[in-house]
């Protein structure tokens, strides 16, 4: 999958790609997800705004530090060389996000409140079931796609660029 134009092929598409799938995911899955706990109201979607930039720079650094890592180990496992782009990407989408829906209903709960407790170990289960629910269907459809979207065009400029430099 190294030169699949879909994805990034350089550090810097990478920190891209990242950037255009975090912003859209904290952007919409962190408002369902409060709504859902607090009511579709304006005041809850504001207080969302508020705590949106924490929530962001948490997402950044369990991907890099904890699901990518775990996601790379557990991969290997499930994959076969003759798997194709999609059922790799599924896989790795499935697995990211099981791995933070579980981290961020027990940390996200702690951003809103403001404090640490128990409660989200208490109602975690069903916290977690719909969290997963709603993140992994906003992946699948919107970031996802569109990540891969613009890394494709991405693709397609540069080697029009190189075509053309070329001539």
């Amino acid at each position: 999958m190294h030169k699949e134009n879909r994805l990034p092929q350089s550090p810097r598409e990478g920190i891209l790609f990242m950037m255009i799938i975090s912003i859209i995911s904290v952007n919409t899955i962190a408002p369902i997800i409060m709504m859902l706990d607090q009511g579709f109201n304006m005041g809850n979607y504001l207080e969302t705004l508020r705590i949106i930039p924490f929530i962001w720079i948490i997402i950044v650094l369990l991907v890099t530090l904890v699901a990518e890592p775990i996601v790379s180990k557990v991969m290997p496992i499930f994959v076969a060389k003759t798997d194709g782009f999609n059922a790799r990407i599924l896989l790795n989408t499935f697995l990211t996000v099981t791995v933070l829906s579980v981290c961020m209903s027990i940390i996200g709960p702690w951003v809103g409140t403001g404090k640490i407790g128990i409660e989200p170990f208490q109602n975690f289960f069903h916290n977690w079931f719909r969290n997963f629910g709603v993140a992994i269907w906003i992946e699948l459809l919107v970031a996802q796609p569109i990540a891969r979207f613009a890394m494709k065009r991405l693709h397609a400029k540069q080697a029009i660029k190189t075509a053309n430099g070329n001539i």
